[in-house]
């Protein structure tokens, strides 16, 4: 089952926390966020974690 993570209006490093913990149980997972710090740094946290990663706006 496909997991949603709603980051929105957090702050780092929470939506980063947020997505370590949700890759723990799920393999497939979307993160909403709402700002560009968190999406890059979201985005680097995945990629470093070995998973595929796609962007829409």
């Amino acid at each position: 089952m496909k997991e949603t993570v709603d980051a929105r209006g957090l702050a780092c490093p929470q939506p980063v926390l947020l997505t370590k913990k949700a890759l723990e149980t799920e393999k497939d997972i979307t993160v909403i966020v709402d700002n560009t710090v968190a999406l890059e740094n979201v985005k680097r946290f995945a990629i470093n974690a070995g998973c595929l990663v796609d962007v829409k706006e």
